[in-house]
């Protein structure tokens, strides 16, 4: 990719591959240029989720793409589906889960970005190259 891609497709980029779902950033500061936030696709597997964690510099919104599930932010749990937004201010402890049949598909931006670098570099992050379906058979091997 160049220094900066105006059109960005899931193919162009890795998918971060867990054991609750994938996350595709279309929209970094190494993608796009742009650093005042970034963007990306989260799909949340039926019945998964993630547990609750902060983002201590990082405001966060959700969008619901596709499916249904429940949030929590802070001291409050909702149930969320597809046409909702969810907003998570910077240090905020929150938590989603998947508590349709389908996939939950989400748009989440971080303003500034920075912790879909954090979560790249967690241990159980496996990276799937551009291009590759993310599935465990073609995690890249990290050294």
């Amino acid at each position: 990719m160049t220094d900066h891609e105006y059109f960005v497709t899931p193919d162009d980029v890795e998918s971060q591959l867990f054991d609750w779902g994938v996350l595709k950033w279309l929209s970094t500061p190494d993608v796009t240029g742009g650093e005042r936030f970034s963007a990306g696709v989260v799909e949340l597997e039926p019945g998964k989720g993630h547990d609750r964690h902060t983002h201590p510099d990082s405001d966060e919104i959700l969008f619901v793409i596709r499916g249904s599930g429940e949030q929590e932010v802070a001291d409050q749990t909702r149930d969320i589906s597809a046409g909702e937004m969810v907003f998570v201010p910077e240090g905020v402890e929150h938590g989603t889960v998947n508590t349709g049949w389908e996939p939950l598909l989400l748009l989440a931006v971080y303003a500034p970005p920075g912790p879909e670098e954090v979560l790249r570099e967690l241990p159980e992050c496996e990276i799937v190259p551009p291009g590759e379906l993310p599935t465990p058979e073609n995690v890249e091997e990290r050294v």
